[in-house]
């Protein structure tokens, strides 16, 4: 029998059931026993820490005693002590059977025994089942629970309906008549009821109406938000406990009262209360579990559904907001194109005034400008004449009244409107009624619509201008008054020139005053100036200070350090000064901590570097960095290099101490290079230069990591600036020039075409090949001048005509101009030579740096019909993604893997020239051999299937081969 079963996670139901379970299997068993018998069954159970005990008719309290000590046996009991016992499996549950009465045989005593166990057994596997089955109902109704409290957060609800529909899902799992729901405001120490309902309380709550706690001062719920903990109990009971005083304004009191508090983030947000009037209705322990869980499922549906209404109310505010922004835009863009329309007008009047020959055309410019913004078929000017007693038509349009004379004032609508000195919108109607009341005189052609404006000229009315419609169909507006308004005003401006130049000369004499004024100003200004400046000055000390030091480190940069350097040469020429060097120190693989850790940590690493290395040097040396991961030491040697050494080791083993950084052990290292003072030196830099020529040994020394500056590398210094000096005359000599390498199929020997290689004609060394220089070349830079030099030549020999192609070396450098290919075809173009035959010979390095400005240059160059071969195949990555990517027409094997054919066996040679020759015919590239010196060699690569071959055994380099035309 599995005693383990017996804890479930209803333990209180589960000890109802199993003692329930024993009484009954007492009973079944007490009937198989012999007449006059009786028995105990006691079970125990460690994990609940409680018991149960059935009996059967008869069993006295021995034998009650005598089963329940049995759960305490550890040991068997014998058989003439009528007691068994049975233990699970992990020893926390235990059974004990006691039984008396007439003797068995033992044969039937062990067969009651097993019917016992079995009887038991089930007894007890069935109470456990029935109380499972009990709670899975239970967890099914209080999951369905949440699940509709859930749902009703986003149902189309009010908040009073659907904490009315919360009240009735909460009473589904518990009693809930008496049901209330309250919102907290922790900041302000109040309270709404959200919902309220009660059988006996007449109270009604007003979801509106916040209570604070001299509102209610002897309420409960009050007390459970402010302590936030759950209460449960009788009313008055509670009161009493939490000193609250009886108030019978509260409600009836309740004989049972259960509240638990709502919590958001730690903190009460409400509470939910549940009481009883009944005294047949209580609340357990449970069922306060059980509000608790449902509550926080109910504050985060109530929390869903306000913010809920809360998003609804600011997209609705947010809507109205942006419909009237809209509307208020539209009638912006309206207004705008309206203004833009009326500011050209002004601008073009502003222009005609100037710009027109005569004022009869000027009033007719302004006329069709006026057109443009409303009707004005029917326009006319009227100025006041000379004497100021009539009305002269400067100029007039009219469908009825073809030429206006001048007039003296008669009290038509123009004498109307200079009169009352303000413009004048007027219909038919206006019209009449103005003039039955004897304000004004018909005068002319009845106008449907009259629309005049003043014109002024220093707030002095000189006339007006008029525009009038005949037609039902044309109305003026006010909009067009203003408009109109607009073009009188800039007329206005243009008749008031004249008068403006007086005031000009009024104006020169007020700014005379204005610029003394100005300059008793200036003087004031000038004394805040003063104390400006020495503010600056001591900014400027401020800033000098931080141009010459390091950001990073505080320590002195090389701005500083060279002046320094250069005050010690100047006392060291004079006598004055002691022996001094110049270390200087580049941090090893400092770029693979940036790469792999990140530059924060390496600057970490570089300012605590910087501290071990002020830590260790003499306290007058100067420490400087001078950028990256670079630093330089000026210091007192008077005991010779010794000291300079001796420094160097004392700073490897202090940089050589474990240091963390960005949660990694890092050992750093540095190489060191010297430069002691000599006379030679006449700068700080070429003190500085040495030493870091020094530095560049001592990188490629392996065993100690320092060196001295010497003669011999002065003199290799020395003859590498000779040799630059005389590759920069030979460029403007033009003493580069191509030798011509045949290129021959293997097959018949014909020559195909040949590489252009790079020999320098030097005035004093004579023939030179490219591994001399071309280092310094590519250091210096210089090597792109010698190959367009190169190019030019071969390009000029391709023009002169001949046969085959010619293949020239580019260098990985040019692949980083974007206007390489360009330059490159203008060559080609300028002097009419053929494309085709043109081939360039390139490293798999340049396809590595930048491979997709790489991928775009020769893809032109291919339009073009220049084709690329891949140079030195094998010795590099050799990526097959390469010959993928790119438009190669031929790999050229490296001379190595030839010279190696024969060598030593030549199977790893052999192996890897026939894996790169099956690769080029599976993509349809030639292929051809380099450095072929034996017949041997030629024929085991034609064998393999290579096509063409290169070398000293099928032609030597020469400046003038056979198949190229030198006319």
């Amino acid at each position: 029998m599995d005693f383990t079963m017996l804890i479930s996670p209803s333990a209180m139901a589960h000890r109802l059931r199993i003692a329930q379970a024993c009484d009954r299997a007492a009973a079944v068993l007490a009937g198989v026993m012999p007449a006059g018998g009786a028995l105990a069954l006691a079970w125990r159970d460690g994990r609940l820490d409680d018991e149960a005990l059935g009996t059967s008719p008869g069993a006295g309290e021995t034998l009650r005693a005598h089963a329940i000590a049995g759960l305490s046996r550890r040991d068997t009991p014998e058989t003439s002590e009528r007691l068994h016992v049975w233990r699970s499996d992990d020893d926390f549950a235990v059974l004990a059977l006691a039984w008396d009465g007439p003797g068995q045989d033992a044969a039937r005593e062990q067969a009651w025994l097993r019917l016992a166990e079995c009887v038991v057994g089930a007894t007890l596997d069935g109470a456990l089942l029935q109380a499972e089955i009990e709670d899975l109902e239970k967890s099914k109704l209080l999951q369905q629970a949440l699940y509709e409290i859930a749902d009703l957060a986003g149902n189309e609800l009010d908040l009073s309906q659907m904490l009315q529909r919360i009240h009735a899902v909460v009473g589904s799992l518990m009693y809930a008549e008496n049901f209330y729901i309250v919102e907290y405001d922790a900041a302000a120490a109040s309270m709404r009821f959200l919902y309220f309902v009660d059988q006996q309380d007449g109270f009604v709550a007003d979801p509106s109406r916040s209570y604070r706690h001299q509102d209610l001062p002897n309420s409960l719920t009050l007390a459970l938000l402010s302590r936030g903990v759950a209460l449960s109990g009788p009313s008055d009971e509670l009161s009493e406990r939490l000193n609250i005083s009886q108030d019978p304004t509260r409600g009836p009191e309740s004989l049972d009262w259960l509240g638990v508090p709502m919590l958001r983030d730690g903190q009460v947000a409400g509470a939910i209360v549940v009481q009883s009037y009944d005294e047949k209705i209580g609340f357990s322990e449970q069922d306060r579990i059980l509000l608790a869980y449902v509550a926080q499922h109910v504050l985060t549906a109530i929390d869903r559904r306000q913010a809920k209404v809360q998003l609804e109310r600011r997209v609705e505010e947010r809507t109205r907001e942006l419909q009237h922004a809209n509307r208020e835009l539209q009638d912006e863009i309206i207004e705008r194109k309206r203004a833009e329309k009326l500011q050209l007008a002004l601008f073009r009047i502003s222009e005609l005034a100037g710009a027109s020959e005569s004022l009869s055309q000027y009033y007719a410019e302004v006329h069709d400008v006026v057109g443009g913004l409303l009707d004005a078929r029917n326009f006319y000017i009227a100025l006041i004449n000379e004497n100021g007693d009539g009305l002269e038509f400067a100029y007039s349009v009219d469908e009825h009244n073809g030429v206006r004379p001048a007039r003296k004032f008669s009290g038509g609508l123009t004498e109307y409107l200079i009169q009352t000195r303000s413009a004048l919108l007027a219909t038919r109607a206006d019209i009449d009624a103005m003039a039955a009341a004897g304000k004004l005189t018909n005068i002319g052609a009845q106008a449907h619509s009259w629309l005049g404006v003043p014109l002024f000229i220093d707030d002095e009315v000189v006339g007006a201008i008029v525009v009038q419609s005949y037609s039902p169909q044309v109305s003026y507006t006010p909009h067009d008054q203003r408009l109109l308004a607009f073009v009188a005003h800039n007329i206005g401006n243009g008749l008031a020139r004249q008068r403006n130049q007086a005031r000009l000369r009024l104006a020169h004499a007020e700014l005379e005053v204005r610029v003394h004024e100005r300059t008793r100003e200036l003087a004031e200004l000038n004394e805040q100036l003063l104390s400006q400046i020495a503010e600056r000055l001591r900014a400027e000390q401020r800033l000098t200070h931080q141009a010459l030091h390091d950001a990073l480190t505080g320590l002195p940069n090389r701005a500083h350090l060279l002046d320094r350097l250069d005050e010690s040469i100047q006392r060291a020429a004079h006598g004055d000064g002691e022996a001094f060097a110049v270390l200087f120190l580049d941090l090893d693989r400092f770029k693979l901590v940036n790469d792999s850790v990140g530059h924060a940590a390496g600057d970490r690493m570089l300012i605590e570097v910087a501290q071990r290395i002020v830590a260790t040097v003499r306290a007058d040396d100067v420490v400087a960095r001078l950028g990256g991961d670079e630093f330089a030491i000026l210091m007192r040697c008077p005991e010779g290099v010794e000291a300079a050494r001796e420094l160097a080791q004392r700073l490897q083993g202090v940089l050589g101490q474990p240091m963390w950084v960005a949660g990694r052990e890092l050992f750093p290292s540095g190489s060191m290079g010297v430069a002691l003072w000599s006379h030679r030196y006449r700068t700080g830099e070429e003190m500085l230069r040495d030493a870091d020529a020094a530095m560049y040994r001592a990188k490629a020394q392996i065993a100690e990591r320092f060196a001295v500056f010497d003669e011999a590398m002065r003199e290799e210094a020395l003859r590498s600036l000779d040799l630059e000096a005389d590759m920069r005359r030979a460029l403007n000599n033009r003493d580069f020039h191509p030798f011509y390498q045949p290129i021959v199929r293997l097959e018949d020997n014909v020559v195909v075409g040949h590489e252009a290689l790079l020999r320098w004609e030097h005035e004093s060394r004579g023939l030179l090949r490219p591994n001399v220089f071309i280092h310094l070349g590519e250091d210096s830079g210089l090597i792109e001048q010698v190959d367009w030099q190169l190019y030019e030549q071969v390009i000029e020999h391709l023009a002169r005509g001949g046969e085959g192609y010619v293949s020239v070396n580019v260098s990985p450098r040019h692949f980083r101009s974007v206007d390489f290919a360009e330059r490159l075809l203008g060559l080609i173009d300028a002097v009419g030579a053929d494309p085709v035959r043109l081939r360039l010979e390139i490293t798999e390095v340049a396809l590595l740096d930048d491979a997709p400005r790489t991928l775009r240059i020769l893809r032109t160059l291919r339009e073009r019909g220049v084709l690329i071969q891949l140079d030195d195949f094998g010795t590099g990555y050799s990526a097959l993604s390469y010959l993928h990517r790119f438009p190669i027409s031929a790999l050229k094997i490296d001379q190595s893997f030839v010279a190696g054919l024969h060598q030593g066996g030549g199977q790893d040679s052999l192996a890897l020239v026939r894996s790169i020759l099956a690769l080029a015919a599976t993509l349809g590239i030639e292929t051809v051999g380099e450095g072929i010196e034996t017949e041997q060699q030629r024929r085991t690569l034609r064998e393999l299937g290579c096509h063409y071959g290169q070398g000293y055994l099928l032609g030597k380099p020469t400046p003038r081969p056979e198949g190229l035309a030198w006319a």
